[in-house]
């Protein structure tokens, strides 16, 4: 703020304290944070790593080359060089739905590697003005979904979608090359769709009838209602966005929500979830018995609920327990 790069109007309304930046020459790449997460989840999930047969890789930016496979890199840096791997691509609802997918392919003996990367560098884009509401942060994540055990269980996945609504993060047209003149602005785009605020309106409301179709598909299939989750972990929005999700929409407390993880990290493209079930795990701030919802969100418009029971206290959870706190 004090650079003038970050709007005061924005902090105020979004309390945003800090975000992850990987600056300076020898930051690693995207693919490179992908990898090194991949490690950690595979070292954590025991003979799980052994039974890896699909490599899931998601992003929402510039992966360090174009026209080739990071997905491919990062199975050959992880897994090995003959285990399938695929991107999957639904901007920042793409982790869930890689997390739903890969549910859908696993054998009985099974397991599948996912991952999400993204550094959202400058002069192609400003992370602190690109979206109105929430402020980009560089980071990867891992996440290793076993058919036969871990520390928790996928009770349920469900997607709810409206493909009508891709122009919100297109803008008024599509262009014939990619324009690098000035850094990507979502909101400037968004702006040019939604005219009026009739059009913007309708937008807001659409979407949030599909998050609630998706969220209530996804525990009914739990055989759950909100009454038994104890924890919620939603895209890195700034608060007035959140507050906006969790209260209005979810009917929930901020107090069971990611917001403290999210207001210090920001917003990691497609990583926000797998990164903010680590984090309740790493802080113990989930036990045995515990549900946890996930719930995403992303241009296209899609979105991807998720139901976790944690059944286990796994030994690299070291922080001490907790409970949630306002």
């Amino acid at each position: 703020m004090a650079s003038g790069q970050y709007d005061t109007d924005e902090h105020q309304a979004n309390r945003i304290v800090s975000v992850t930046v990987a600056d300076g020459e020898n930051q690693p790449s995207p693919p490179d944070m992908a990898v090194a997460a991949a490690r950690v989840a595979l070292a954590r999930s025991g003979p799980a790593r052994e039974d890896v047969t699909t490599v899931i890789h998601s992003r929402t930016w510039f992966q360090g080359a174009e026209m080739w496979a990071p997905a491919s890199y990062i199975a050959h840096n992880t897994v090995g060089a003959d285990v399938p791997a695929f991107e999957l691509l639904q901007s920042c609802n793409a982790g869930l739905a890689s997390l739903e997918q890969a549910a859908r392919l696993l054998g009985p003996d099974e397991a599948a590697l996912l991952t999400t990367a993204d550094r959202f560098a400058a002069p192609a884009f400003d992370r602190w003005r690109c979206e109105r509401g929430l402020v980009y942060g560089d980071g990867g994540t891992a996440l290793v979904l076993s058919a036969r055990a871990g520390f928790a269980r996928l009770l349920s996945t469900a997607t709810a979608v409206d493909n009508s609504l891709e122009a919100v993060a297109r803008g008024a047209a599509l262009d014939a090359v990619p324009d690098t003149s000035t850094p990507l602005d979502l909101s400037a785009r968004a702006d040019a769709f939604l005219h009026t605020p009739a059009l913007a309106r309708q937008a807001g409301l659409r979407i949030a009838e599909i998050a609630d179709r998706s969220v209530h598909q996804a525990l009914d299939d739990a055989g759950a209602d909100m009454a038994d989750i104890t924890r919620v972990v939603l895209n890195a929005t700034g608060r007035s966005r959140m507050r906006w999700q969790l209260e209005l929409q979810l009917g929930v407390s901020e107090k069971i929500s990611n917001w403290e993880f999210c207001g210090e990290v920001g917003h990691l493209g497609a990583g926000d979830h797998f990164a903010g079930l680590n984090d309740l795990m790493e802080r113990r701030a989930v036990h045995p018995g515990d549900l946890v919802l996930m719930v995403g969100g992303g241009t296209g418009y899609s979105c991807t609920s998720a139901v976790v029971e944690i059944t286990d206290t796994p030994e690299w959870a070291t922080g001490e327990p907790t409970e949630p706190t306002s």
